[in-house]
């Protein structure tokens, strides 16, 4: 019945997609085939259920979805080479800054992405921060601690649960990225998230951090992919992980006895975008203006639990879908969003050191049971 009211609600819609259709006219004649990159596993089958196949169906260009892990040093070789096999590719927010300030994306005119239902523009529509010069924002989602509740009687309630590894002995689940994981590490040492990128732009605030994720490294599991992250919980090879709370949300939807914890939880926006030097930028860019239509959003938002940035794509989910999201209410004041313009000027700095923290952490030889 949800998908049915859903549907009705879409019906002033689907007129505004006749006029994004109307350009796969051009497109259709430069290619039939594109290759789109994400995230992979809930996440991409999200976008292929969400709008993908309407997008194949209506302009008869087949897409393939690869899976990769973030950043931009594929992209980078591949526009420096005028080799480009991916057409378009979902980018986190700080990845789709730093490429565009490296002239590796093509620039996207606001004026030429679909108006909202009500003929409301673009630029008005998407929510502060969504649209960018190389980029057109599709979701929020959250990185959050999330456990089995099947493996804890009583799991943890709050951040600093996650560094406490005498009230919660066990192995902990990371994302091999500083990102997130810095900002965590100076909360649960006290600091107030409105000054963790005033602590973190210091060398003091810097070494701060790592000397507070010192304190869990040798109980950390890595991973890169989000899928990795359930799997994680799914096998038991940790207590607690960090995790997105769409990939969550997905287990839990299929029986898995998983929950969230969202005191502290970090917002972040993915970003479509375009590598330039694309013999399909046309078609890419018909895809980019589908994939980011009021509908497809709201479509997207019925099969994972992230939060499009369209204001009426928002306007077209019912409740039990809007609470689940990031940016409902009472989940917004419980967490913080990553500055992802400060993450764009340091990341390569940062993650040089995080790579050789890392690398000394893993070459450490984990205690013995019983030790």
């Amino acid at each position: 019945m949800m998908i049915s009211r859903f549907r009705r609600r879409c019906r002033q819609a689907v007129m505004v997609s006749v006029g994004v259709i109307a350009a796969f006219s051009t497109a259709q004649a430069e290619t039939d085939r594109l290759t789109a990159v994400s995230w992979g596993g809930a996440y991409t089958r999200s976008q292929i259920l969400g709008f993908v196949r309407d997008f194949e169906r209506s302009s008869g260009i087949d897409v393939e979805m690869i899976d990769y892990v973030g950043g931009i040093d594929e992209i980078r070789s591949q526009v420096r080479s005028y080799n480009v096999k991916w057409d378009v590719v979902d980018l986190e927010l700080f990845d789709a800054i730093r490429a565009c300030d490296e002239g590796l994306l093509v620039e996207i005119d606001p004026a030429s992405l679909p108006t909202a239902p009500d003929g409301t523009p673009a630029s008005e529509d998407f929510v502060e921060g969504a649209l960018m010069p190389c980029g057109v924002g599709n979701v929020a989602a959250a990185t959050v601690v999330a456990y089995s509740s099947s493996r804890l009687d009583q799991g943890p309630e709050t951040l600093e649960d996650f560094f406490d590894l005498g009230k919660f002995p066990g192995r902990r689940g990371l994302r091999r990225t500083p990102m997130s994981n810095l900002e965590w590490a100076l909360i649960a040492d006290g600091v107030e998230p409105s000054r963790v990128y005033e602590i973190l732009d210091t060398d003091d605030g810097l070494d701060r951090a790592f000397r507070s994720l010192d304190r869990i490294k040798q109980q950390i599991e890595w991973w890169e992919l989000g899928e990795e992250a359930i799997r994680l919980l799914e096998t038991d090879a940790v207590v607690m992980t960090s995790a997105y709370n769409g990939r969550v949300e997905s287990a839990a939807a299929r029986g898995e006895p998983f929950a969230i914890v969202w005191d502290h939880h970090v917002r972040f926006k993915d970003v479509w975008a375009v590598p330039r030097h694309s013999e399909n930028e046309a078609a890419a860019l018909a895809f980019l203006r589908f994939a980011t239509s009021t509908r497809s959003l709201a479509n997207q938002a019925q099969y994972i639990a992230y939060g499009p940035l369209r204001k009426s794509s928002l306007r077209l989910l019912d409740r039990d879908v809007l609470k689940r999201l990031p940016t409902a209410e009472e989940n917004l004041e419980l967490g913080f969003a990553t500055d992802a313009q400060w993450w764009g000027e340091n990341l390569p700095a940062i993650q040089r050191r995080f790579d050789r923290w890392v690398e000394r952490s893993i070459q450490v030889p984990r205690e013995l049971p019983g030790r």
